[in-house]
């Protein structure tokens, strides 16, 4: 228990809330303490009975049985790894701009969860953050079951596939990839990479109640070639920005 103990205050602060809300709130369902009823998005009951909290609790829940017990404990191992990567690693020391990656991806994905009829927007929220993942890892390479190894551009494709064969659909693997790829294109390679404006950047408040800690990584992306050349003419030069070495999968 003391491992157990130590291995779950090792996980880092907002990885910790989600992953220990993606453990509770099945396991409510399960046990039987809340109907489940009350925990998917029914787009009826909650746009038109104010059932604020489903878009919530459908982020969390996911019906756990013999059928899919094996999909829900993957993508939970997909959650732990990949968050945790995030936040120690482009994100760290910035934890209002990891939240802020969160909420604008949860947002986008309740949209189309509202607009699709969708009930569990568990794994959509998960692959969204595997995605951004291997953008930001894009080169490095990464090993997958039975041990090939491919680059982690092309890791939310091959999760898509292994989910499908496992369970059956690809539509909650998709959004996620189109959600993450939607915040990594206007967050990094269009301002950054293709010289366009900006059109997301963190509110202020997040600033306040997730302060930035000192260490942690100074900027985003790559500026665009443009702004690299203007640089080069300043005293203080430019450059690319670290975002670390990146992880090989199952280390």
């Amino acid at each position: 228990m003391s491992d157990l103990g130590d291995w779950f205050r090792s996980i880092p602060l907002i990885t910790r809330y989600w992953f220990t809300g993606s453990v509770a709130v099945p396991l409510l369902g399960k046990l039987g303490l809340i109907n489940p009823v009350y925990l998917i998005l029914w787009p009826d009951y909650f746009l038109h009975k104010f059932q604020i909290w489903r878009p919530i609790t459908s982020t969390f829940y996911f019906p756990v049985g013999p059928g899919t017990g094996f999909l829900y404990m993957v993508n939970l191992f997909f959650l732990y790894q990949y968050s945790t990567r995030l936040e120690t690693g482009a994100f760290d020391g910035r934890p209002a701009d990891y939240v802020f990656m969160l909420l604008f991806n949860w947002i986008c994905i309740v949209i189309t969860g509202v607009i699709m009829d969708m009930q569990l927007l568990m794994i959509p929220l998960i692959m969204s953050v595997l995605y951004v993942w291997s953008q930001l890892n894009r080169d490095m390479i990464v090993s997958f079951w039975f041990g090939s190894r491919f680059k982690a551009c092309y890791l939310p494709w091959v999760i898509l596939g292994f989910n499908y064969i496992i369970g059956g659909s690809i539509v909650n693997e998709l959004i996620g990839n189109l959600v993450g790829h939607l915040y990594f294109f206007l967050m990094f390679k269009y301002p950054m990479d293709l010289g366009g404006r900006s059109f997301l950047s963190t509110p202020e408040f997040l600033y306040r109640w997730f302060p930035t800690r000192r260490g942690g990584v100074s900027g985003f992306g790559v500026p665009p070639a443009s702004a690299r050349r203007a640089a080069d003419d300043q005293p203080q030069g430019g450059g690319r920005h670290n975002w670390g070495q990146g992880f090989r999968l199952g280390d």
